[in-house]
């Protein structure tokens, strides 16, 4: 593609057109983190691995994902935004049909990492395109409507990866990239031409890739097989834990005395962007939470399918398709602080009713209680970006966009991991606690005993049923104290954004 340094700026229709493309790679990718999920069963079977070798199809491509995504400025230096951005969509459809063609578990993880590799910069360069485009004055919407890509996403991926997978095949969770891929590729090629960033031909920084690939590679392998293999009272994840910490340390080190860095670590140098990075990464902590805690406990306590259980949550995404450009046209004139400030808050609220349900709760209150969420998320990820961006130079706005994913990415990571874990732990220590009131003892113990047995149950079948009833209870209490929790991390945030120094404007102001 040929640079330009004066192109016309879009308007009208092919505005319209190469913002849903660009919003269409990243939301292809943000889906294909969630929508092989609940395929797993499925997969397992067809190749006759075991479910933990399973979740390898999940763990291959976040850990080549997370590794490449803080590469996304270098790259975007070295080959240009727009054609990094066309390339990595074409190859990221290639490996999709890789996945949904293998014929063997070893290629399907080969197809998977092939997948992270080639598309992690989608995202990133995405958002920075879509900054490019847009008028500066226009900036915040463009950041609004694209960050309904990181709403509906996480959301919509169990929904279409479950109705897919119990209706047809589950090879069509990566197929159905394909006609997609195809489709953005083209019109980004023909609607951004003449716009390609200049080159900037660095010296490949080897210690740094190879830092960056064994301590994110390990950390990343150590969260998703954490729980799995009983965390630290496991050798591998100690090992694990051991050398992503001396490789991350020894990475910060070197970048910061390294001339042409791999990844740009005194970006953080930047006041907004360190408040808005970090807020990103612990938001999304939060978020994953509620995401994932949520529909896992409607499948294994109440029997909900996976597509019934996606149902539930994809109510989060109704309201935040109105609020999202909502936020993001009105940003200038709410305020980005204020609009963090209101979506932390509707997050909490929506937490803390998502937190306060019981065993019999219907499935019409489980999505009720779920759609303020739509206003909070939409108020976090567009303030945030607006903020992170606000005060970086042009030229490095797709460094800043890798680097804030990254920790969006991550943030995902750990909330997952650690909040399955403390869900089970928990689970299991109020069943014990609540199993010490089922004694002779109890009146309420008693009289349920009696009545039991006059239905014609036998001793052992009415222990069986008030086991169920307190592990029933047990996952109940776990799962209102891990949303509760949840709302009250995003609500902590609310201070921290307000040392972010104005003016924003929609990002990338270099002010």
């Amino acid at each position: 593609m040929a640079l330009n340094e004066n192109p016309p700026q879009l308007v009208g229709l092919k505005l319209v057109l190469a913002t849903l493309a660009l919003g269409l790679g990243s939301f292809m990718n943000v889906l294909d983190i969630s929508i092989a999920n609940v395929s797993l069963p499925s997969i397992a079977g067809d190749f006759a691995v075991s479910p933990a070798q399973g979740t390898w199809v999940i763990t291959s491509y976040a850990v080549s994902e997370a590794i490449m995504l803080p590469l996304t400025g270098w790259l975007a230096g070295r080959f240009g935004d727009v054609r990094q951005f066309t390339v990595a969509t074409l190859l990221f459809t290639l490996a999709s049909l890789f996945c949904g063609a293998s014929q063997s578990f070893e290629m399907l993880l080969f197809s998977r990492v092939l997948q992270g590799v080639v598309g992690a910069s989608m995202i990133p360069l995405s958002q920075s395109l879509i900054i490019k485009i847009f008028p500066t004055n226009k900036r915040g919407a463009a950041l609004g409507i694209w960050s309904l890509t990181l709403i509906i996403a996480p959301v919509l991926g169990p929904v279409v990866g479950g109705w897919l997978t119990d209706n047809y095949v589950w090879r069509l969770v990566f197929l159905i990239n394909i006609p997609f891929g195809l489709l953005c590729a083209f019109a980004v090629t023909k609607l951004m031409k003449g716009r390609e960033s200049p080159k900037v031909i660095t010296p490949i920084d080897k210690v740094g890739l190879v830092l960056l690939t064994v301590g994110i590679g390990s950390l990343q392998i150590l969260l998703d097989k954490g729980n799995e293999l009983n965390w630290f009272g496991s050798t591998t994840i100690c090992i694990l834990a051991i050398i992503s910490v001396i490789t991350l340390i020894s990475l910060v080190i070197w970048e910061l005395g390294e001339e042409y860095p791999i990844v740009n670590l005194r970006l953080f140098g930047n006041r907004n962007f360190l408040i808005a990075a970090s807020c990103l990464g612990i938001g999304s902590f939060a978020f994953y939470i509620f995401v994932i805690i949520g529909p896992l406990w409607m499948q294994t306590q109440l029997g909900y399918t996976p597509t019934l259980a996606g149902q539930v949550m994809a109510v989060v995404g109704c309201l935040s398709i109105f609020f999202g450009p909502f936020f993001g046209i009105n940003l200038d004139r709410f305020g980005a602080r204020q609009v963090a400030t209101i979506g932390f808050t509707a997050f909490g609220f929506s937490a803390w009713m998502s937190g306060s349900i019981t065993s019999d709760v219907s499935f019409g209150h489980l999505q009720l209680v779920r759609l303020l969420a739509g206003i909070g998320i939409a108020g976090f990820f567009v303030p945030m970006t607006a903020i992170s961006l606000s005060q970086i130079k042009p030229q490095l706005i797709s460094a800043a966009t890798g680097l804030t994913n990254f920790l969006r990415n991550m943030g995902g990571s750990v909330g997952t991991a650690i909040g399955v874990t403390i869900w089970q732990n928990q689970a299991s220590t109020y069943h014990a606690n609540l199993v010490e009131y089922i004694n002779p003892t109890n009146v309420g113990y008693e009289q349920a005993v009696n009545v039991l047995s006059s239905k014609g149950m036998t001793g052992l079948q009415i222990s069986q049923y008030i086991d169920i009833l307190v592990n029933t209870q047990a996952y109940v209490l776990s799962t209102n104290h891990l949303l509760m929790l949840s709302g009250l991390i995003m609500v902590s945030l609310i201070p921290i954004i307000w040392f972010a120094k104005p003016p924003f404007g929609g990002g990338g102001g270099g002010h």
